[in-house]
C-alpha cells in the first residue's frame, strides 16, 4: 500500500479532552502512523486566528501565522481528515472561519478566478467525519446533509480535494458503541480514507 502524507484537522472549537471529536482524531492518526502514513494534527482549539471581515481582507488581506502554518500543511499533504460536530444544523463557526481565512484565492487558485473544481489543491482525497446529537438518517433524509454537502462540494470540492469521503456519526450520546466507532476510524485511518 502506498505511504501517505495525512493531514488531521480536529474542528472542534473545545479543548477539552472528554470531546469525543478528539479521540476520533487520536483514533485515526493510531491507525494511519500504524501503516506508515506520515500523520500531521492541527487542533482548531490551539488556533489564534482573525476572522474574516470584508471580501476586499479574503482576496488581497495576508493571513496570520496560523493560518500560513495551516496553509503550508495543506500543501504538504495527500489526504486530509476533516473532524468536527454539527452545532445548529453546521459546523462550528470558528472552524467555517478558519477555512474562509485558509482558502483565500490567493492560495487556493493561486490568484486566478476562484472556479469550481480548479484548485490547486487538486490530487488530495479528503475524508468528513461528522459527530451529532440527531440520529444519521433524520440527518440525511430530512436535512439532506446540508452542512456536509456545503463542506464536501462548496469548500473542499470547490478548491480542489477530490474524492472527498464522509462518515456520519449520529446519537452520539446516546450511543454505547464509542470503542467500535473509535476501531471504525483507525481503520480508516490504516487505509488512509
Amino acid at each position: 500500500m502506498e505511504r501517505r502524507h495525512i493531514l488531521i484537522l480536529n474542528g472542534h472549537p473545545d479543548p477539552d479532552p472528554a470531546r469525543f471529536c478528539h479521540a476520533l482524531a487520536a483514533a485515526y492518526a493510531r491507525g494511519a502512523t500504524s501503516a506508515g502514513h506520515t500523520v500531521h494534527r492541527i487542533n482548531l482549539s490551539d488556533l489564534d486566528f482573525p476572522l474574516l471581515k470584508t471580501r476586499q481582507d479574503w482576496e488581497t488581506g495576508q493571513p496570520c501565522e496560523a493560518i500560513r502554518a495551516l496553509q503550508d500543511n495543506l500543501g504538504w499533504t495527500e489526504h486530509l481528515v476533516v473532524i468536527y460536530p454539527l452545532w445548529l444544523g453546521t459546523m462550528p463557526a470558528r472552524l467555517k472561519g478558519l477555512l474562509e481565512e485558509t482558502f483565500r484565492p490567493a492560495f487556493a487558485f493561486g490568484g486566478e478566478a476562484v472556479t469550481p473544481r480548479a484548485g490547486r489543491l487538486k490530487g488530495r482525497s479528503a475524508r468528513v467525519i461528522v459527530t451529532m446529537g440527531m440520529p444519521t438518517l433524520v440527518y440525511r433524509t430530512v436535512f439532506r446533509g446540508h452542512s456536509l454537502q456545503a463542506l464536501k462540494n462548496g469548500i473542499l470540492g470547490l478548491v480542489g480535494f477530490g474524492p472527498v469521503r464522509d462518515t456520519v456519526l449520529g446519537s452520539i450520546e446516546g450511543r454505547t458503541d464509542h470503542e467500535q466507532l473509535l476501531r471504525r476510524v483507525q481503520d480508516m485511518g490504516a487505509l488512509a480514507r
